[in-house]
């Protein structure tokens, strides 16, 4: 089942390295969520808007899990998020594992 994801995520990251020119790592590709779910396009972001694009690329891939719920934008058009149910304790290499499956999942749900 690991070897799943694995497989899995490396066919994702492929695919959006191709299609975005350059290797992505799990940081970028959780960027690439954030800018898109932002939906202001590619842009120079400052660092602590790079930040908050990955805060919110983080709760848009749990949400379906039922750790985050969408509740609205500011009034600049950022996505904000409210917390449902405590993450659990996981270890680096657990937290690691699910942010792949939410991140293959994401793209299934938005291809």
């Amino acid at each position: 089942m690991e070897n799943d994801l694995e497989v899995k995520f490396k066919e994702l990251q492929n695919k959006l390295s191709i299609q975005f020119d350059g290797d992505l790592d799990v940081q970028g590709i959780i960027y690439l969520v954030g800018v898109q779910e932002l939906g202001q396009g590619p842009k120079k972001y400052s660092k602590k808007e790079k930040m908050d694009l990955m805060h919110v690329a983080v709760c848009a891939i749990l949400e379906p899990y039922g750790y985050f719920e969408y509740i609205g934008k500011d009034k600049d058009g950022w996505l904000h998020f409210e917390d449902k149910q405590k993450l659990p304790q996981l270890s680096n290499s657990q937290q690691l594992k699910l942010i792949k499956q939410g991140l293959i999942d994401y793209f299934e749900r938005t291809a």
